[in-house]
C-alpha cells in the first residue's frame, strides 16, 4: 500500500498493491500491519455500504461530532465519484478548505479521511456501490450535515442540479452549524 498526501493534512489517498494475472485480480483493502507502516494507527470497528442508482446522485457533507467523530476510509467498488472531504478544524489553517478525489472500481483508490472533517461525494456514473470503515460507531446523536453548496466553502462538484435526500437538502450552513473541532 501506498500513501499518497493531499493538500490537507491528514487527508491521504491510498493506493492498494493490485495482483492481475489472466483470471483477475488481488488487492488488500485493508492490513493494520501495512496501515500502521504508513503511520496510520486505527482501529474500525464498522463497515458501511452505500448503493446509489442514478449519476448525479450527491451524499453529504457528513460528519459526527465529539465524542464519536468519525475516521473513514472510503473506496467506490462499483462505478465512479467525486469523494471530497472539507476541513472543520476551527485552529487550521485548511478551515473550510476542501478536497476531491475520484475514486472507482477501475483506479481502486482509497480516501483516508480523518476525525474533523466533513465528508461527501457525487456519483458519476449510474449504479455506484460505496464501501466505507468507520473507527466510531453511528451516532444519531452526533450526526450533523453541512449544505453542499455552502459559499463559504465552494466545493466544485461540477453539477447543477444534483439528487439529493431531504436531510441534505435541509443542512445548515456551516456558519449555522455546531461543528466545533
Amino acid at each position: 500500500m501506498k500513501a499518497v498526501k493531499t493538500s490537507l493534512h491528514g487527508v491521504l489517498i491510498i493506493e492498494p498493491e493490485v495482483f492481475g494475472d489472466a483470471r483477475g485480480w488481488f488487492m488488500e483493502t485493508w492490513s493494520q500491519k501495512k496501515m500502521e507502516e504508513l503511520g496510520i494507527h486505527i482501529e474500525f470497528v464498522q463497515d458501511n455500504q452505500s448503493f446509489s442508482a442514478q449519476q448525479g446522485t450527491l451524499r453529504g457533507l457528513h460528519f459526527q461530532k465529539d465524542p464519536m467523530a468519525q475516521t473513514k476510509l472510503l473506496r467506490c467498488t462499483r462505478g465512479s465519484i467525486l469523494d471530497v472531504a472539507v476541513d472543520l478544524h476551527r485552529s487550521s489553517h485548511n478551515y473550510r478548505k476542501w478536497v476531491a478525489v475520484e475514486l472507482s472500481s477501475e483506479n481502486k483508490r482509497q480516501l483516508f479521511i480523518p476525525k474533523g472533517f466533513a465528508h461527501g461525494f457525487l456519483t458519476l456514473t449510474p449504479d455506484v456501490e460505496v464501501q466505507y470503515k468507520v473507527d466510531e460507531f453511528y451516532s444519531p446523536e452526533c450526526d450533523r450535515s453541512i449544505r453542499f453548496d455552502d459559499p463559504e466553502i465552494g466545493v466544485e462538484w461540477g453539477v447543477e442540479n444534483p439528487i439529493l435526500s431531504k436531510k441534505d437538502l435541509s443542512a445548515p450552513l456551516l456558519a449555522d452549524s455546531d461543528a466545533d473541532f
